[in-house]
């Protein structure tokens, strides 16, 4: 079987030049890697300036003192406060019962009498 050739028949003339002289594809990729560094480092300046702005700006209860003496926030004690005073404020109220109902609900119904027992 024959061999292939290692030159193809139509080849671009781009890829021959980048084969023969390789720099001319790595150089600019580097320095677009390295510039785009460069110019991201602004970007990447100003958030870090903006978030220490807002890190060291005071809000209204800062420059008050309101935080000081605040108590701490539980929720199990706000739990405990609700259910007893939703337990103070209940009142049991009867409702009517329907017609032909007994006050103590449906009576359960009479066991089938056991015939074997009787005789």
């Amino acid at each position: 079987m024959p061999t292939f050739s290692r030159n193809p028949l139509n080849e671009a003339g781009y890829s021959k030049l980048f084969r023969r002289y390789p720099a001319l594809f790595g150089v600019p990729f580097v320095l677009v890697i390295v510039g785009a560094s460069y110019g991201m480092q602004q970007f990447t300046q100003t958030r870090y300036d903006l978030h220490a702005q807002k890190v060291t700006a005071l809000n209204k209860e800062q420059e008050l003192g309101l935080t000081q003496n605040r108590k701490k926030f539980d929720i199990r004690e706000e739990y405990f406060k609700l259910s007893s005073a939703a337990a103070q404020e209940w009142e049991p109220k009867r409702i009517q019962r329907p017609a032909g109902l007994p006050e103590w609900g449906v009576p359960p119904p009479e066991p089938p009498a056991d015939t074997k027992k009787s005789q």
